[in-house]
């Protein structure tokens, strides 16, 4: 059984950064696909980031470019994302996924969810 559990959300003022983890259950995990993704109320979700198995692809949205970073520790089956320069309009619940590897690489969709951690920022 694959599980995903968030942590380190919370509300902070604009300009803050905050730091979130994403601890996996037993799984193979390090040949997985690994992605934040944000839902804010009355909006889509939204992928924020991904990185790939081995760490040394990563992809981020527009908007969180130069402000966020993913990372990867395979040892200790933990995600990340470091979020800096907070801005009001990252406000969101935070969701952690994982997918694995295909033959082209990170797939479009995730099976394997988090249930989330609540981001506030505040103006």
């Amino acid at each position: 059984q694959v599980r995903l559990v968030e942590s380190g959300g919370g509300s902070v003022q604009a300009g803050g950064s905050l730091r979130l983890s994403c601890a996996a259950s037993e799984y193979t995990y390090s040949s997985s696909c690994m992605g934040w993704f944000r839902q804010a109320p009355g909006k889509e979700r939204e992928k924020v980031a991904v990185i790939t198995p081995g760490g040394g692809i990563t992809y981020y949205a527009d908007s969180v470019k130069g402000r966020f970073t993913i990372s990867r520790d395979n040892a200790k089956n933990l995600l990340y994302l470091q979020m800096s320069s907070l801005k009001p309009e990252d406000t969101a619940v935070y969701y952690c996924a994982a997918e694995p590897l295909r033959y082209f690489g990170c797939p479009g969709t995730y099976t394997y969810w988090g249930q989330g951690t609540q981001v506030t920022v505040s103006s």
